[in-house]
């Protein structure tokens, strides 16, 4: 097996594929900040708030103020020259990062497409997406035809990860025998052209839905490998993403996608692209071509080390997602090992959260406006997430007994809905939540969710 493996890293494939997706995926990126300072969400969720949720272990990342803009502006320029692949391997790993800091910066943002955008572009960093049709390639005077075939197999099989663990976490009880969270969200739809009124109030619209999302995401990584059915497959991608981006503000995922699915069609294919890039180039902008010699094969500097941390990485993307299985009670209600897990649109979650500052020697209390402290994006995300809770919960104790008020201790009154069903007491009331800290360590302080209450 290790020589069939030894042999596997040695083969090669033409380079366009990459370089076709290191195009789409730069200037989809690109576009992304641009959109996302344009609707002023910089300011609204990195500036205004005077409280930031952050993740366990990065709570040391927060906002810059004004110096925020600056880290966007470094991320939206290097995404562009990745698109351009100049400067490419500075410019990736400064997206990597930029970009990830972003998403460290606030908690209540957690997408599962950011976290995506994250762990592809630190693949991206191992691969040599600029070996053809890059400006580096202008500026080294050189271009290489041929890449190992690996470095296309790598985004082909973490797309497919993302797909088919998605489709393995449709695989439960609510999704595919109640249909829910689709039940509550579809009838929603009603202002929808055609549809609105009469496919998204159908009950067996709703289930149907819920099986073929469950089917797409589990078959649509082997219906793109097989060539046989790879077009039908890629016009079921654009019709799948297409339709949920009507249906649901996801953002650019579906974009990504719908262009990250093209690595899966063959070389020749991507020549043609870049063919039609070249053509429209020289059309828009007159450049004189300049000889550039062609390379047959890109040799892979420091491949003891990348090869390694490639499989690493695999090897973490393949069991992070069954960490879950190491704690107890319902997953959608506890959420321990529910994010970066591709757990993607699973469920409907509503809660009324409310904080009681208690003294604890005379047990005078009072209760919090949460909105004093947090925006209204903020106290929604909290009001059903243990983890903001336990980090709320922490912040207004420092924040009173800064004020100078004695023996704080901080109890909450929480009522979560889950996935239709009844609301129900979300966190032990007798837990100063104050006194508990966060951990990887099962949260005993959540109460067990009671599945009959309808």
């Amino acid at each position: 097996m290790m020589n069939r493996f030894q042999t596997y890293l040695t083969q090669k494939t033409n380079a366009s594929p990459l370089a076709v997706f290191r195009i789409g995926f730069g200037l989809m990126m690109c576009y992304s900040i641009i959109r996302f300072w344009l609707k002023g969400w910089i300011e609204s969720i990195y500036l205004e708030p005077a409280f930031h949720f952050s993740y366990y272990g990065f709570e040391w990342i927060k906002p810059l103020g004004s110096f925020t803009y600056i880290i966007f502006i470094i991320c939206g320029l290097s995404a562009f020259f990745v698109a351009l692949g100049f400067k490419y391997r500075l410019a990736i790993i400064t997206f990597f990062l930029s970009f990830t800091y972003i998403e460290l910066m606030e908690k209540t943002t957690y997408l599962n497409h950011y976290y995506f955008i994250s762990i592809l572009s630190f693949l991206l960093i191992f691969l040599p997406a600029n070996a053809t049709f890059s400006i580096d390639n202008i500026f080294r005077k050189r271009s290489f035809e041929e890449i190992p075939n690996w470095c296309i197999d790598a985004i082909k099989l973490l797309l497919g990860i993302v797909y088919f663990y998605a489709g393995l976490a449709k695989i439960n009880s609510d999704w595919l025998f109640k249909a829910m969270p689709l039940k509550i969200w579809l009838p929603s739809k009603y202002d929808l052209p055609i549809i609105g009124e009469t496919l998204m109030q159908q009950d067996w619209f709703h289930y149907a839905m819920s099986w073929s999302g469950m089917l797409y995401d589990l078959f649509i990584p082997f219906l793109l490998l097989y060539k046989r059915t790879r077009w039908f497959a890629f016009a079921l991608v654009v019709f799948f993403h297409i339709f949920t981006r009507v249906l649901f503000p996801i953002g650019m995922f579906p974009y990504v996608m719908i262009v990250g699915s093209l690595i899966f069609f063959e070389a020749d294919f991507h020549k043609k692209i870049i063919a039609f890039i070249k053509k429209v180039i020289q059309k828009v902008i007159q450049i004189k071509s300049k000889t550039i010699e062609i390379i047959p094969e890109y040799k892979l500097k420091f491949k003891s080390v990348i090869i390694p941390v490639v499989m690493l990485f695999f090897m973490i993307q393949i069991i992070f997602p069954f960490r879950f299985l190491l704690y107890n009670g319902n997953l959608f209600w506890t959420e321990q090992g529910y994010r970066f897990s591709w757990r993607v649109m699973l469920m409907e979650k509503m809660g009324s959260t409310t904080f009681k500052i208690v003294d604890g020697e005379t047990n005078n209390f009072f209760y919090v406006n949460n909105s004093d402290f947090l925006t209204p994006l903020q106290e929604k995300q909290m009001s059903f997430q243990p983890d903001f809770i336990l980090e709320y919960a922490h912040y207004l104790g420092d924040h009173f007994t800064n004020q100078g008020h004695k023996n704080v201790q901080v109890f909450v009154e929480s009522y979560v809905a889950l996935n239709g069903h009844l609301s129900q007491l979300f966190i032990d009331k007798t837990v100063d939540l104050y006194q508990e800290e966060e951990s990887f360590k099962p949260k005993t302080w959540i109460l067990p969710f009671n599945d009959d209450k309808h």
